[in-house]
């Protein structure tokens, strides 16, 4: 049986390259695999290469590691597709939250839903529909695992715009926010059991229990006893719906109209206005600094992360069964949100592939919110695919913070500065401005 070929798409992200290759051959299983990595940018495909090698050094594994400017070449044979790309870079992220900013619209990350989310996904569109249709005739039996966001409006693009469907949507919103829960109660990790689902970014924990004890109660003592907490989002959606959100303060300000627009919300909650720029520019930092890292020959750790990558890869190769929890196709696993919508559940994960489990009996309050979550996700992937710029539009019209601040006037004329603005980042068919009588 020959070893597994991974392909790394967008692996300029050398950090996170880092991080998922440390993982990935931590798994003595997975000494000998095949990493192909791909990236448009020469240096920063060069700078992942000498990571990954650095990466095998450091974990005592043999992998054969190739360097690929073209896609394809990447992609032919690939058992598995880890997709990180961010199309249109540091450049496209400026745009996205700066033409906002002059209309008076506030975002904190904008890489999910909003007016950024919106045109993330549409510079993005491109570059998933060419990867799904590839991988369908150069590895038509590989698994997608995607990590760019949008990750609702990507992954539904790919299965229901190509004709590759082993598509699973990874985060570690459900991780990391379960063991933040954890310390606040102040029970031991591995003594937690609990069960989430939702939208990504947009999930809930549905039960936090241990040894079948249910520890909301706790969770609730905790925060009448704690002013810091209850200047956090979404420990106030908390306590209104009644299930702690998986997303951070900062992300889950920008999906809901209750606080972006307010100052007073804004002072009061400590939300961090234009948080993404700042991110993005430490990210650009950081390249160069593990660049120089790299070429002096330095030290780094090779610490585990708790992305699902490597445990979706052992499994299926071992047949050795866990659980993840997976972006996927609704097929009815949560019935009280849209079919063919991508929802993030728990998945099981053995020989027999990545199998998710339903969620009967969603809370309706949540799955409400979760609905006004998906009108502009739904609305920008069927401008996509349909061909029709008047549905960007309208996803910016329905979207909640867009809509709990601009006029209908102000929304039209953001969409139009927007397209103009990412040119030809945009499918070709979104491109036109559309003037409206």
């Amino acid at each position: 049986m020959s070893a597994p070929k991974i392909a790394f798409i967008g692996a300029g992200s050398v950090v996170f390259t880092r991080n998922l290759l440390g993982d990935i051959l931590d798994c003595p299983e997975l000494h000998g695999v095949e990493i192909a990595l791909h990236d448009i940018d020469a240096d920063r495909l060069a700078t992942a290469e000498a990571m990954a090698r650095y990466v095998a050094g450091a974990t005592g594994a043999a992998p054969a590691i190739t360097t690929h400017g073209d896609r394809r070449s990447a992609l032919d044979g690939a058992d598995y597709v880890i997709n990180m790309v961010q199309v249109g870079g540091h450049s496209s992220t400026l745009v996205d939250f700066e033409i906002p900013a002059r209309f008076g619209v506030r975002q904190t990350i904008a890489d999910t839903l909003g007016i950024g989310g919106i045109f993330r996904v549409l510079r993005t569109a491109d570059h998933m529909l060419g990867l799904g249709r590839e991988m369908a005739e150069l590895c038509p039996k590989g698994w997608l695992l995607n990590y760019t966001n949008p990750m609702a409006a990507l992954c539904w693009l790919v299965y229901a715009g190509t004709p590759t469907s082993k598509v699973v949507g990874l985060c570690h919103s459900v991780q990391g926010t379960t063991r933040d829960l954890a310390e606040i109660v102040g029970v031991p990790y591995d003594e937690v059991t609990y069960l989430s689902a939702g939208i990504n970014h947009q999930a809930f924990i549905l039960r936090l229990e241990r040894d079948g004890e249910d520890l909301y109660p706790l969770l609730d003592e905790r925060l009448a006893a704690d002013p810091d907490l209850q200047r956090r989002v979404r420990f106030a959606v908390y306590e209104r719906l009644g299930y702690f959100p998986t997303e951070s303060s900062e992300h889950l300000a920008e999906y809901v109209p209750w606080f972006m627009r307010h100052d007073d919300q804004i002072d009061q909650f400590r939300i961090p206005v234009d948080e993404y720029i700042r991110r993005s520019e430490d990210n650009l930092v950081e390249f160069e600094r593990v660049k120089e890292k790299l070429a002096a020959g330095e030290r780094m750790p090779i610490d585990r992360s708790s992305e699902y990558a490597s445990v979706i890869i052992h499994s299926l190769e071992t047949g050795e069964p866990s659980v993840i929890y997976g972006n996927v196709r609704n097929t009815g696993l949560i019935s009280n949100l849209p079919t063919d919508a991508c929802v993030e559940v728990p998945c099981l994960v053995d020989g027999a592939g990545v199998q998710a489990t339903a969620v009967p009996d969603y809370p309706p309050q949540l799955a409400a919110l979760n609905r006004t979550f998906l009108n502009p996700v739904e609305l920008t992937v069927r401008a996509v695919l349909e061909e029709r710029p008047d549905f960007v539009r309208h996803a910016a019209m329905l979207d909640p913070n867009t809509a709990a601040t601009l006029t209908l006037d102000e929304i039209d004329a953001l969409c139009d500065e927007l397209t103009r603005a990412h040119g030809d980042l945009l499918p070709a068919a979104l491109r036109a401005q559309e003037v409206l009588s």
